[in-house]
């Protein structure tokens, strides 16, 4: 089970990406300051410094959305691989189940929904959901 957990809640990649958005950032940030300070030393025409300066600042929105949600997914997969390795804890200390036991219960299952007596969800804390019949 751990070999699972580790598997699904590997960020390696993710992490590697969150580096690389990060040093593009930079990247950007030092050319926007770079275009401003050579407008403010040297007359530029001002249209051109414009869409310079704008292009940089579309470029650095563009990279800061992708290392914002790169950085979601990781910090996602933390949470995940947080909420699995409890579940496996109360498992692991779990004795053989005979009867319904209230705190399995609850440790997997987030919610119900009751939409009709032939449509009932069942939403597990990971996000799974299965539907009764």
């Amino acid at each position: 089970m751990q070999m699972v957990i580790a598997v699904l809640c590997d960020s390696t990649e993710l992490e590697k990406r969150q580096s690389e958005l990060k040093e593009e950032l930079e990247v950007v940030v030092g050319l926007v300051e770079r275009c401003v300070t050579e407008n403010a030393r040297v007359a530029l025409d001002q249209d051109e410094y414009t869409e310079r300066y704008n292009g940089l600042v579309s470029r650095y929105e563009a990279v800061k959305a992708q290392f914002d949600e790169v950085t979601q997914a990781v910090a996602d997969k933390a949470d995940r691989k947080k909420l699995l390795e409890q579940f496996l804890h109360t498992v692991e200390a779990q004795e053989p189940i005979v009867e319904f036991d209230e705190r399995l219960w609850s440790s997997l299952v987030d919610f119900m929904t009751v939409n009709s007596e032939k449509d009932i969800r069942v939403t597990f804390k990971d996000g799974t959901e299965i539907q009764g019949q």
